[in-house]
């Protein structure tokens, strides 16, 4: 099985409590920080996180500030007050869903 197809849905959550933990973050910095913390075994595509970036910042999940980095400009992303108790709630459903995986993986014998 394709393991990004298994991540793909893990995504909004994983971005959420990264940008709860870090403050304000810019499209590679997660990018490479995801595959910091899981030692390159998840690799987010531009592809993939600009789109979950930008329905986010649409549907006021996050917030964007554009700071001027030499000659570019990069934008940075925070959570919002709604972004705050959506991570809550996103990093919930995928702590459930992991749990019932876990049910089906290794049931209890007995």
């Amino acid at each position: 099985m394709n393991k990004s197809a298994l991540y793909k849905g893990c995504l909004e959550p994983v971005l959420l409590k990264l940008l709860a933990e870090n403050g304000k973050m810019y499209g590679y910095e997660i990018t490479q920080k995801v595959k910091e913390l899981t030692s390159g075994e998840l690799a987010i595509t531009e592809g993939a996180l600009y789109p979950l970036l930008h329905r986010l910042e649409g549907e006021g999940i996050l917030e964007v500030q554009m700071e001027y980095i030499g000659n570019r400009v990069r934008k940075y992303y925070t959570l919002t007050k709604a972004g705050k108790k959506q991570k809550s709630k996103a990093v919930a459903e995928l702590e459930q869903f992991k749990n019932t995986l876990q049910l089906l993986l290794q049931p209890k014998l007995g």
